[in-house]
């Protein structure tokens, strides 16, 4: 039963049925036209096949849409308590990972647990988003802008960074390091500690590329900057990619007629390199409306932050918005040569399970934050009471 004005009773709002509605539906609907959009573009780039890729894609979209509106439904307080153990349990896999993980393609970034193989750091994506959440939601604003405290968030994102970038997996470890800044700064950091920050890795680059990156993570940074001096090695994925970018013009050449995805010159078409593919058949016109999907996402996800009654709420929703935002910024950048090749995915667009998983459970979270918006949260306990 509702009462004047459209509000449930109290407790009322608790009820299976009612939090089911609450869900933000229009939402669901744009992630699944982009996963749509994806297992199009993966059909074409097959030779009009759904194997081997359209079909895993959509069953997974498909699979992790129900695990993300039953994330919905878990009291925010639930998420609160969660924050911390999460991020510890990523740290411990990632330290794993270190030890005796699994190597392919040069790195050991994966964990073999019998016939299942997945990637610690993708725990820890939505782990540190938690983790800072739950530890700026008890802090007081003079203390977020700018105190001592602040050395243990910035800890918090330091260990990892340097774990995945051990790995190594440079474009996981910019994703969270820039994921905490960004909620470092929306928790209100002092301006001068922001410039501070800029300066301080803007000095640091250099060192860091020239002694820490490994070779040929050195000579991808190299390269994007000259990648025709390199045409046929580390230069050759932006190059082919500027060239399907290219040839796609106003409104491309036609689902199904991209020549340098269907003949198998673009490399990792089916991943990193997607949005090259979409524009090369689909042109400006289409990658303009790719874009306006993801826009449009970020835009409702940063309005359920903005609505929630919890400092905790707030954070999470806007944590996970910002790494969902980096994805398309890192690879938009990545595939138009702005950028060097990271590895990093256009966020449902890709195949790849462990990836899209890791964006529905954030969605998850962001989802839960607008259903349980009236939530308080207890500050330092995070009990369900």
């Amino acid at each position: 039963m509702t009462l004047s004005g459209g509000l449930t009773r109290p407790g009322e709002r608790d009820r299976p049925i009612i939090k089911f509605m609450e869900v933000d539906w229009t939402f669901c609907l744009v992630l699944a036209m982009i996963a749509g959009v994806g297992g199009l573009m993966l059909f074409s780039i097959a030779g009009a096949s759904w194997e081997p890729w359209a079909d895993k894609h959509l069953l997974r979209f498909g699979l992790y849409f129900i695990i993300m509106i039953a994330l919905a439904m878990c009291d925010l307080r639930w998420w609160f308590w969660s924050a911390y153990p999460v991020y510890v349990v990523g740290v411990i896999l990632l330290v794993a990972v270190d030890v005796f993980g699994h190597t392919a393609l040069g790195a050991q970034r994966w964990l073999q647990l019998g016939p299942i193989r997945f990637q610690p750091s993708e725990v820890m994506k939505i782990g540190l988003v938690l983790a800072l959440a739950r530890f700026y939601h008890g802090l007081s604003a003079d203390r977020a802008r700018l105190s001592w405290m602040l050395l243990i968030p910035a800890a918090m994102i330091g260990v990892p960074f340097l774990l995945v970038a051990k790995q190594p997996d440079l474009g996981t470890a910019i994703l969270l390091g820039a994921t905490g800044f960004a909620i470092m700064m929306l928790a209100g950091l002092d301006w001068r500690l922001i410039a501070a920050g800029v300066v301080g890795a803007a000095v640091a680059i250099p060192p860091f590329v020239m002694f820490v990156l490994h070779d040929y993570q050195r000579n991808r940074i190299l390269t994007f900057l000259h990648p025709e001096q390199d045409p046929s090695g580390d230069g050759y994925h932006i190059l082919q990619s500027k060239i399907a970018l290219g040839s796609g013009g106003l409104l491309g050449k036609g689902f199904g007629l991209g020549s340098q995805s269907q003949l198998n010159f673009l490399p990792e078409k089916q991943t990193d390199f997607i949005f090259a593919t979409l524009a090369e058949e689909f042109g400006f016109v289409g990658c303009f409306g790719v874009l306006f999907l993801y826009g449009a996402i970020i835009f409702m996800a940063l309005r359920i932050a903005s609505i929630s009654h919890s400092h905790f709420g707030r954070l999470s929703a806007a944590g996970v918005t910002a790494t969902f935002a980096l994805y398309v910024l890192i690879n938009g950048a990545m595939v138009m040569g702005l950028a060097p090749v990271v590895g990093v995915p256009m966020p449902m667009l890709s195949y790849g399970g462990t990836v899209m998983l890791t964006v529905m459970v954030g969605f998850g979270l962001v989802q839960a934050v607008r259903v349980h918006r009236y939530t308080e949260v207890t500050s330092g306990t995070g009990s369900l009471v």
